[in-house]
Protein backbone atom coordinates (compact mmCIF):
# COMPACT_ATOMS: atom_id res chain seq x y z
CA UNK A 1 0.00 0.00 0.00
CA UNK A 2 2.71 2.09 0.75
CA UNK A 3 4.00 2.04 -3.23
CA UNK A 4 0.44 2.77 -4.10
CA UNK A 5 0.45 5.90 -2.04
CA UNK A 6 4.27 7.30 -3.36
CA UNK A 7 3.02 6.48 -6.97
CA UNK A 8 -0.52 8.46 -6.40
CA UNK A 9 1.79 11.47 -4.45
CA UNK A 10 4.28 11.48 -7.07
CA UNK A 11 1.94 11.38 -9.97
CA UNK A 12 0.05 14.03 -8.76
CA UNK A 13 3.01 16.21 -7.57
CA UNK A 14 4.44 16.14 -11.34
CA UNK A 15 1.10 16.45 -12.62
CA UNK A 16 0.37 19.88 -11.35
CA UNK A 17 3.78 21.66 -12.55
CA UNK A 18 1.82 23.74 -14.23
CA UNK A 19 4.13 24.10 -17.97
CA UNK A 20 2.17 26.67 -19.85
CA UNK A 21 1.16 28.58 -17.06
CA UNK A 22 5.11 29.30 -15.75
CA UNK A 23 6.16 29.44 -19.87
CA UNK A 24 3.36 32.53 -20.19
CA UNK A 25 4.45 34.12 -17.33
CA UNK A 26 7.96 33.57 -18.17
CA UNK A 27 7.65 35.52 -20.91
CA UNK A 28 5.22 37.71 -21.07
CA UNK A 29 4.13 38.03 -17.59
CA UNK A 30 0.97 37.02 -17.89
CA UNK A 31 -1.82 34.83 -15.96
CA UNK A 32 -2.39 32.32 -18.63
CA UNK A 33 -5.66 31.53 -16.45
CA UNK A 34 -7.17 35.01 -17.73
CA UNK A 35 -6.52 34.21 -21.42
CA UNK A 36 -9.24 32.72 -23.94
CA UNK A 37 -10.31 29.28 -21.96
CA UNK A 38 -8.48 29.72 -18.98
CA UNK A 39 -6.73 26.80 -19.33
CA UNK A 40 -2.77 26.50 -18.87
CA UNK A 41 -3.05 23.97 -21.81
CA UNK A 42 -1.42 23.75 -24.75
CA UNK A 43 -4.06 25.36 -27.58
CA UNK A 44 -4.28 28.71 -24.68
CA UNK A 45 -0.87 28.83 -24.86
CA UNK A 46 -0.85 28.88 -28.42
CA UNK A 47 -3.14 31.82 -28.25
CA UNK A 48 -0.67 34.16 -26.05
CA UNK A 49 2.81 32.79 -27.65
CA UNK A 50 2.11 30.92 -31.16
CA UNK A 51 2.12 27.64 -32.19
CA UNK A 52 5.84 26.54 -31.68
CA UNK A 53 4.94 27.17 -28.20
CA UNK A 54 1.69 25.10 -28.66
CA UNK A 55 3.95 22.12 -29.43
CA UNK A 56 6.80 22.58 -27.05
CA UNK A 57 4.15 22.93 -24.50
CA UNK A 58 2.43 19.69 -25.38
CA UNK A 59 5.76 17.90 -25.36
CA UNK A 60 6.78 18.90 -22.24
CA UNK A 61 2.94 17.94 -20.81
CA UNK A 62 3.32 14.72 -22.49
CA UNK A 63 6.42 13.71 -20.66
CA UNK A 64 4.86 15.39 -17.95
CA UNK A 65 2.48 12.37 -17.63
CA UNK A 66 5.18 9.86 -18.98
CA UNK A 67 7.60 10.45 -15.96
CA UNK A 68 5.51 9.34 -13.28
CA UNK A 69 4.32 5.99 -15.18
CA UNK A 70 8.27 5.20 -16.02
CA UNK A 71 9.14 5.85 -12.43
CA UNK A 72 6.48 3.96 -10.87
CA UNK A 73 6.97 0.61 -12.91
CA UNK A 74 10.88 1.21 -12.66
CA UNK A 75 10.67 2.20 -8.94
CA UNK A 76 7.12 0.62 -7.27
CA UNK A 77 7.21 -2.93 -8.51
CA UNK A 78 5.20 -4.15 -5.46
CA UNK A 79 2.00 -4.19 -7.42
CA UNK A 80 3.14 -2.72 -10.94
CA UNK A 81 3.07 -6.27 -12.54
CA UNK A 82 -0.56 -6.46 -11.76
CA UNK A 83 -0.71 -2.66 -13.54
CA UNK A 84 -1.98 -0.70 -10.10
CA UNK A 85 1.13 1.45 -9.23
CA UNK A 86 1.51 2.62 -13.01
CA UNK A 87 -2.14 3.20 -13.14
CA UNK A 88 -2.25 5.28 -9.96
CA UNK A 89 0.35 7.18 -10.78
CA UNK A 90 -1.12 7.93 -14.06
CA UNK A 91 -4.81 8.64 -12.81
CA UNK A 92 -2.94 11.05 -9.97
CA UNK A 93 -1.11 12.80 -13.56
CA UNK A 94 -4.46 13.43 -14.61
CA UNK A 95 -5.84 15.42 -11.46
CA UNK A 96 -2.45 16.73 -10.94
CA UNK A 97 -2.88 18.75 -14.14
CA UNK A 98 -6.24 20.20 -14.48
CA UNK A 99 -6.58 20.41 -10.33
CA UNK A 100 -2.60 21.70 -9.76
CA UNK A 101 -2.10 22.21 -6.36
CA UNK A 102 0.00 25.04 -7.20
CA UNK A 103 -2.45 26.79 -9.18
CA UNK A 104 -5.29 26.92 -6.66
CA UNK A 105 -6.26 23.72 -7.93
CA UNK A 106 -6.96 24.83 -11.44
CA UNK A 107 -5.32 24.06 -14.79
CA UNK A 108 -5.34 22.13 -17.80
CA UNK A 109 -7.66 19.97 -19.85
CA UNK A 110 -4.58 17.02 -19.31
CA UNK A 111 -5.00 15.79 -22.82
CA UNK A 112 -1.08 15.79 -23.58
CA UNK A 113 -0.66 14.72 -19.94
CA UNK A 114 -2.44 12.18 -20.49
CA UNK A 115 -1.35 10.80 -24.13
CA UNK A 116 1.81 11.04 -22.05
CA UNK A 117 0.71 8.58 -19.58
CA UNK A 118 -0.13 5.76 -22.34
CA UNK A 119 2.74 6.08 -24.02
CA UNK A 120 4.42 5.38 -21.12
CA UNK A 121 2.12 2.06 -20.28
CA UNK A 122 2.35 1.04 -23.97
CA UNK A 123 4.35 2.89 -26.64
CA UNK A 124 2.52 1.97 -29.16
CA UNK A 125 -1.33 2.77 -27.76
CA UNK A 126 0.27 5.84 -27.30
CA UNK A 127 1.05 6.34 -30.60
CA UNK A 128 -1.79 5.06 -32.18
CA UNK A 129 -3.88 7.56 -29.61
CA UNK A 130 -1.49 10.52 -30.82
CA UNK A 131 -1.80 9.88 -34.59
CA UNK A 132 -5.77 9.77 -34.13
CA UNK A 133 -5.45 12.94 -32.11
CA UNK A 134 -3.38 14.46 -34.70
CA UNK A 135 -5.35 13.33 -37.78
CA UNK A 136 -8.93 14.59 -36.55
CA UNK A 137 -7.64 17.36 -35.08
CA UNK A 138 -5.74 18.19 -38.84
CA UNK A 139 -8.86 16.95 -40.89
CA UNK A 140 -11.63 18.83 -38.78
CA UNK A 141 -9.15 22.16 -37.24
CA UNK A 142 -10.82 21.79 -33.83
CA UNK A 143 -7.83 20.15 -30.73
CA UNK A 144 -11.07 19.70 -28.63
CA UNK A 145 -12.58 17.06 -31.45
CA UNK A 146 -9.39 15.57 -31.60
CA UNK A 147 -9.08 15.01 -28.51
CA UNK A 148 -12.31 13.56 -27.51
CA UNK A 149 -12.02 11.47 -30.02
CA UNK A 150 -8.69 9.87 -29.75
CA UNK A 151 -9.09 9.64 -25.96
CA UNK A 152 -12.62 7.75 -26.45
CA UNK A 153 -10.95 5.24 -28.11
CA UNK A 154 -8.10 4.34 -25.89
CA UNK A 155 -9.53 2.07 -24.08
CA UNK A 156 -10.72 -0.21 -27.64
CA UNK A 157 -7.13 0.42 -28.76
CA UNK A 158 -5.46 -0.47 -25.37
CA UNK A 159 -7.79 -3.69 -25.36
CA UNK A 160 -6.86 -4.77 -29.40
CA UNK A 161 -3.13 -4.70 -28.12
CA UNK A 162 -4.20 -7.37 -25.09
CA UNK A 163 -2.65 -5.36 -22.50
CA UNK A 164 -3.84 -5.45 -19.11
CA UNK A 165 -7.45 -4.79 -17.39
CA UNK A 166 -6.13 -2.40 -15.73
CA UNK A 167 -4.87 -0.36 -18.37
CA UNK A 168 -7.90 -0.46 -20.40
CA UNK A 169 -9.75 0.63 -17.14
CA UNK A 170 -7.59 3.79 -16.69
CA UNK A 171 -7.61 4.49 -20.19
CA UNK A 172 -11.82 4.28 -20.03
CA UNK A 173 -11.78 6.26 -16.84
CA UNK A 174 -9.55 8.59 -18.06
CA UNK A 175 -11.41 9.42 -21.61
CA UNK A 176 -14.10 9.97 -19.57
CA UNK A 177 -12.63 12.40 -17.12
CA UNK A 178 -10.87 14.29 -20.28
CA UNK A 179 -14.05 14.10 -21.94
CA UNK A 180 -16.09 15.91 -19.14
CA UNK A 181 -13.04 18.23 -18.70
CA UNK A 182 -14.49 19.16 -22.75
CA UNK A 183 -17.71 19.27 -21.43
CA UNK A 184 -18.06 23.67 -23.02
CA UNK A 185 -16.10 22.54 -25.64
CA UNK A 186 -18.53 19.70 -26.67
CA UNK A 187 -21.46 22.65 -26.22
CA UNK A 188 -19.40 25.34 -28.57
CA UNK A 189 -19.32 22.00 -31.31
CA UNK A 190 -22.75 21.23 -31.00
CA UNK A 191 -23.75 25.08 -31.59
CA UNK A 192 -20.55 25.36 -34.41
CA UNK A 193 -18.76 27.84 -32.29
CA UNK A 194 -15.41 26.33 -30.99
CA UNK A 195 -12.47 28.24 -32.30
CA UNK A 196 -10.49 26.39 -34.53
CA UNK A 197 -7.29 25.66 -34.70
CA UNK A 198 -6.35 26.99 -37.80
CA UNK A 199 -7.99 29.40 -40.06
Amino acid sequence: MLQIFIAIIMGYLIGSIPTGYLIVKAKTGEDIRKVGSGSTGATNVKRVLGKDWFFIVMLLDAIKGALPVVLAILFLPAYAKYGITPVAAAIAVLLGHSKSIFLGFTGGKSVASGVGTILALNLFVGLCVAAIWGIITWVSKYVSLGSIIALALSPFIMWAFKQPLGYIAYCAIGALYIIWLHRENIKRLVKGEENKVRE
